[in-house]
């Protein structure tokens, strides 16, 4: 067995010379300093301290070397790493500086000068739907009306023939406020714009012409076709003479303004405690006008293929709504309209769900600019 060859010399292996230690240190070096911006300065470090780079593929023949020779050999070649590991450090620190500043100038910001990029503000399609169908019916010689939302039992209720048992006076369909000490206010969350029939024939000498957009509640659910916010926009005529023809003449002059012109129209006999007669009313769909009926090869997803819409409820003022607010029967007659404004929004401009408008998503409201 051969002993070991303690008098081998490092120097003979080429990576571990000191001069070729000292060459590949200076490489190092030089390409640490003439690194230009962070980029480059990272390629250099891979190529010059990564387990790849030429020192550290030195640094591995160490462990051939007999045992007198590693020492020193190790020292040279950790030198050299050290070396150009401070120099990167360094270097890091000057560049990130640079970059820094650098930032400071191109990318400053200059709070002084005018801003024209902020996105122009514009109020929810609801309230404009509204205040379209009521210049509709102001453009006709009404007047705009108004009550609060928290009504008086009497008013949403009693003055309108809703008689005590009436299921719409029950926890399922109204919001009661509860009184100071936990028992009954009288008071409601309104359930309808109707109250404001009785405050405007309390309050404005006869005749009266009278348009009513405001919001109402119910206990619904939300779901894509029901909230329990929602608005409404009530019509009111109490004169003398006036009759369904009038009445008819109205909702028509409503769909041409929303919807277009030649669109017919049609009331189906219906029930309301306030108004008798009493009718819904139905418009011809605007979008198949009919054509769809019967048709299973053209399918029309507005009107489900019935050919008409349903848009709203009518009739002639009640008597006994009359006089509860102080109107002779005998004298005068009236006629009386609701439209759902939510559902206006929904035909007119084909939206599906009513989340869409409740939830305050600026990509929803936008789409319909920023009417004023």
């Amino acid at each position: 067995m051969s002993a070991p060859n303690n008098s081998f010399d490092p120097v003979e292996v080429t990576s571990l010379h000191p001069d070729e230690v000292a060459r590949m240190r200076e490489e190092a070096l030089a390409a640490v300093e003439a690194a230009a911006d962070l980029a480059e300065l990272k390629e250099v470090r891979l190529a010059h301290a990564s387990d790849r780079s030429p020192l550290a593929l030195a640094n591995r023949e160490i462990g051939a070397l007999p045992p007198a020779a590693k020492a020193d050999a190790g020292k040279r070649v950790g030198g050299a790493r050290r070396d150009v590991g401070q120099a990167l450090k360094a270097r890091q620190v000057v560049l990130e500086a640079e970059r820094d500043e650098r930032v400071l100038i191109e990318e400053r910001v200059d709070v002084t000068l005018p801003w024209d990029r902020a996105p122009r503000g514009s109020r929810h399609p609801l309230t404009t739907v509204a205040e379209r169908v009521a210049d509709i019916f102001v453009g006709m010689g009404f007047e705009i009306a108004e009550g609060p939302e928290v009504e008086a039992e009497w008013f949403n209720f009693d003055a309108l023939n809703f008689k005590p048992d009436h299921p719409a006076r029950t926890m399922q369909d109204t919001f009661f406020v509860q009184g100071p000490d936990g028992g009954e206010s009288g008071l409601v969350m309104r359930t309808h714009t109707s109250p404001v029939q009785i405050r405007a024939l309390l309050s404005r000498e006869l005749p009266v012409y009278v348009v009513a957009p405001g919001k109402t509640f119910r206990t619904d659910e939300l779901d894509a076709t029901h909230s329990p916010v929602f608005h409404q926009l009530e019509g009111l005529v109490v004169d003398r003479g006036v009759t369904l023809a009038h009445l008819r003449g109205a909702i028509d002059a409503y769909v041409e303004g929303v919807f277009g012109e030649g669109l017919r129209t049609r009331f189906r006999a219906s029930y309301f405690p306030f108004t008798e007669p009493s009718a819904e009313v139905d418009m011809e769909c605007f979008v198949c006008r009919g054509a769809s009926v019967g048709d299973p090869d053209a399918p029309c997803r507005t009107c489900s293929s019935e050919g008409w819409i349903e848009i709203g409820g009518c009739g002639v003022v009640n008597p006994r709504v009359l006089t509860a607010a102080g109107v002779d029967p005998e004298v005068y007659t009236g006629w009386a309209f609701g439209l759902g404004i939510e559902r206006t929004l929904m035909f007119a401009h084909g939206v599906r769900d009513m989340h869409d408008m409740v939830e305050g998503d600026i990509r929803f409201t936008s789409a319909f600019g920023s009417e004023n």
